[in-house]
């Protein structure tokens, strides 16, 4: 089993995105995936066409009310299940601030969960509180999607020096393995500028040790998509939206480099 947390601590980079379009990518080959949204705006859950009601179950009731995985998860697709959210989980950091261990209870979660799955991909939120360490803490790898602009390398050093801290104190198992450019525009010079610059940056430090020490930057670029920025209000990864666009052969691609990244 791969699990993966997707994140940055920049907002609008394409992490909800791509969290549910690999998802379903990958689901679609046969592999068993589980999508767990750790995002109080609760955006992949409302991109599976899921209503945000007061009683709705959802990942909050595992963080806090001590719910188990089974409870709360629902299958969005063939091979494809979903541990929603909700609003209330923006009081997670408030609510667990007392409580000891509170950064490994979704470990705990999935370490006795009564399902298996091929992938765990974790949507977290463009923050670095309690709600990332629990996604940091239960997974192994770290996906990191970049937009091609200078201020997203500005912040790059700071995601990887939080995931260095938890790496050594919470998780030792933690590695940044891949990095993902998102909304890229390949005929502007930025784009290719900061491409090149991240490609070399990681390609450099497969010679020290370190939690990015294997990452690498994604061959597949993600294009800048109407179709991919639509598919969320019609409820549908994008593969069902319009199977045929560029952002749907992106993701297809970009899932085909995933699934045999490491053999």
């Amino acid at each position: 089993m791969r699990s993966i947390a997707i994140m940055n601590q920049k907002g609008g980079v394409g992490k909800t995105t791509t969290t549910v379009n690999v998802g379903a990518a990958i689901a679609a080959t046969g592999a068993k995936v589980l999508i767990i949204d750790l995002d109080p705006q609760a955006h992949a859950s409302l991109h599976f066409g899921l209503e945000m009601q007061v009683d709705f179950p959802s990942v909050y009731d595992v963080l806090v009310n001590d719910a188990e995985l089974n409870e709360v998860r629902q299958q969005v697709g063939d091979n494809l299940w979903l541990i929603p959210a909700h609003l209330d989980l923006a009081a997670a950091d408030f609510e667990l601030s007392s409580v000891f261990g509170r950064e490994m209870i979704l470990r705990d979660k999935l370490a006795v969960d009564s399902m298996t799955f091929d992938y765990i991909l974790v949507d977290c939120p463009p923050s670095l509180g309690v709600l990332t360490l629990n996604a940091l803490t239960a997974v192994e790898e770290v996906f990191i999607p970049l937009q091609p602009h200078f201020l997203a390398l500005h912040g790059l050093s700071k995601l990887l020096k939080t995931i260095e801290l938890v790496a050594k104190r919470l998780n030792n198992r933690l590695e940044v393995t891949g990095v993902i450019l998102c909304m890229f525009e390949g005929s502007t010079t930025l784009a290719k500028e900061v491409a090149n610059d991240v490609g070399s940056f990681f390609q450099n430090e497969h010679q020290h040790k370190s939690p990015w020490s294997r990452a690498r930057l994604f061959e597949t670029k993600i294009r800048r998509n109407i179709r991919l920025a639509e598919a969320p209000s019609f409820g549908k990864p994008i593969f069902e939206y319009d199977p045929h666009s560029n952002g749907a052969e992106d993701y297809r691609n970009l899932a085909k480099e995933i699934l045999f990244q490491f053999k």
